[in-house]
């Protein structure tokens, strides 16, 4: 489909409006009908596909250079699995979507043009369950469809896109890091840095990203509630009289107001529950990724001290030893890791993500025949392939000379 040709509104009306950009050519602003049910017809216009896949460019190097992306594929591949869920129940898009975990310990979550979502590491620790991250994500895609900075971008389009980034990243990542200067110094350099708050989601935006991001998790199988819960959660971590506001708050207005519109929502519409068919989000997938992020990406000292009360309390938890051996190989303490690991793994045999993980701390303790051994049969179990395992695997040949084998290892992870 032709997303730069003129597309059929909702009144059988073709509208087609062409605007000059800074440094650009002239492009079509686009209105575009996205959402599920009701169809929505928005006569604004924002900038086009091709700028808005531009200013995606130009943020992720803005953004590159002051944060860092989890790159854990497990982390990676789970939240972008809980978006395609999402995408699937909804008409075709004009993007390709990408889910980013942004290492950073605040409650934070937005969206920039072109279908890039980001949730801060701090957020995705503090959610309980599947249903809180499909809350969040489909709320994010629903800024996207309707496209809500992108006009506010075409309001602003004297700016090129170049300095626009920077503006964007000011809103949304300049908060997080906790610095007042940091919007600021993302905006350098752009003469329109005094409209970065015109470019900030508006209480209509937020409704309008609720409302329809209600009916996509609903739509994919999952519980209303999660969303409820999931700004419940951001609005309990602000300090009672003090300054110390989440950065969600901050970017995203209103939560108090959303808090009761939501509720509202979810009470006038008691079928909207999930899909008779579909179940409610993957506890146990979630509460294993959470376990990992927490463990692989917290504060050493603080993190350790959380998994070993907690095994304290509840010893059993195959979970928590999971969570534990991690850390534990972070502190190089990684004889005792190997231990947990195992716990974990005696009570989810199949877990490739546990094996993989034992195997790479056999490898960094020296242990290259028993690596081997975990990361063969990690590697056959599964029917994907497992990067982090093909990586480690190849390192492990190589330190035991099989260098045709980790040839093969490494280019098959390097090819696929």
């Amino acid at each position: 489909m032709g997303f730069e040709k003129p597309i059929r509104m909702c009144n059988d009306a073709v509208i087609m409006n062409s605007y000059k950009h800074h440094n650009l050519l002239k492009t079509i602003g686009l209105a575009l009908c996205l959402a599920i049910t009701p169809v929505l017809c928005s006569p604004a216009m924002a900038i086009s596909i091709k700028e808005e896949e531009k200013l995606a460019r130009e943020f992720m190097k803005v953004m590159g250079q002051r944060y860092e992306l989890v790159s854990d594929p497990a982390i990676v591949r789970y939240v972008n699995e809980i978006g395609k869920k999402i995408l699937a129940v909804m008409p075709v898009q004009p993007f390709t979507y990408r889910f980013y975990v942004i290492k950073e310990d605040v409650y934070n979550a937005f969206a920039i043009p072109a279908g890039q979502i980001f949730i801060h590491s701090g957020l995705l620790a503090a959610m309980e369950s599947e249903d809180e991250l499909a809350g969040i994500i489909g709320h994010e895609i629903a800024h996207v469809v309707h496209r809500h900075i992108s006009k506010r971008i075409e309001q602003a389009k004297k700016i090129d896109l170049a300095s626009m980034a920077g503006m964007v990243a000011g809103i949304f990542l300049g908060v997080a890091s906790g610095d007042p200067s940091a919007a600021q110094v993302m905006t350098i350099g752009s003469a329109a840095a005094g409209q970065t708050a015109s470019l900030a989601y508006s209480r209509e935006d937020e409704s309008q990203a609720d409302q329809y991001g209600l009916q996509y998790i609903v739509k994919a199988g999952y519980d209303p509630h999660g969303l409820l819960s999931a700004l419940r959660r951001i609005r309990s971590k602000q300090w009672f009289g003090s300054e110390q506001i989440p950065t969600y708050m901050m970017t995203h207005p209103a939560v108090e107001d959303r808090i009761t519109s939501i509720d509202t929502w979810i009470t006038m519409n008691p079928k909207q529950s999930p899909a008779e068919t579909s179940t409610s989000g993957d506890d146990k997938a979630f509460q294993h990724i959470n376990t990992r992020l927490r463990a692989l990406y917290g504060d050493r000292e603080t993190t350790l001290d959380e998994f070993e009360k907690a095994l304290a309390l509840r010893p059993e938890d195959a979970d928590l030893a999971y969570g534990y051996g991690l850390i534990l190989a972070r502190v190089d303490r990684r004889s005792e890791a190997v231990v947990y690991l195992k716990k974990a793994l005696a009570k989810n045999m199949l877990d490739i993500d546990i094996l993989v993980d034992l195997g790479r701390v056999y490898f960094q303790d020296g242990r290259y025949q028993d690596a081997l051994t975990t990361l063969q049969g990690a590697l056959t179990s599964s029917t994907a392939i497992d990067p982090e395992g093909l990586f480690y695997l190849g390192r492990t040949q190589l330190a035991l000379g099989q260098f045709d084998r980790a040839a093969e290892s490494l280019e098959t992870l390097i090819t696929d």
